[in-house]
């Protein structure tokens, strides 16, 4: 009978998980995953305070007539949905061309060390 002696303790999942989040490849996930949440986030939170304030402070402004009982503040607060849409839109459309290759193979690598653990 033989024995394969690896030189070290059988990989854990915790261990595979701490080589994965140390990787390379994890760190450049997150920094894209970071470059693309962070400023949309704040332009988001930018234009929902601007409507706020607006809504608060402009009463006669978003008052204004545009055509028949359609007012600048409720094309203000419909222009919110319209936003958020548009921002799921284009973080699909980001995550697809840059996020998920990178968790892609990261997901292979984990699955590849994961088949090597339990053989």
């Amino acid at each position: 009978m033989s024995t394969t002696d690896t030189g070290g303790p059988p990989d854990t999942s915790e261990t595979i998980w701490e080589r994965a989040h140390e990787s390379t490849e994890f760190r450049e996930l997150r920094s894209r995953l970071r470059r693309f949440v962070f400023p949309m986030t704040a332009v988001f939170l930018l234009w929902y305070l601007l409507y706020v304030l607006l809504a608060d402070y402009a009463h006669g402004f978003m008052s204004t007539k545009v055509f028949g009982n359609i007012n600048v503040g409720l094309i203000f607060g419909l222009l919110q949905f319209v936003s958020t849409f548009v921002i799921t839109g284009l973080y699909v459309r980001y995550a697809n061309r840059k996020l998920d290759p990178v968790a892609e193979k990261i997901r292979e690598d984990i699955e590849g060390d994961s088949a090597k653990e339990q053989a």
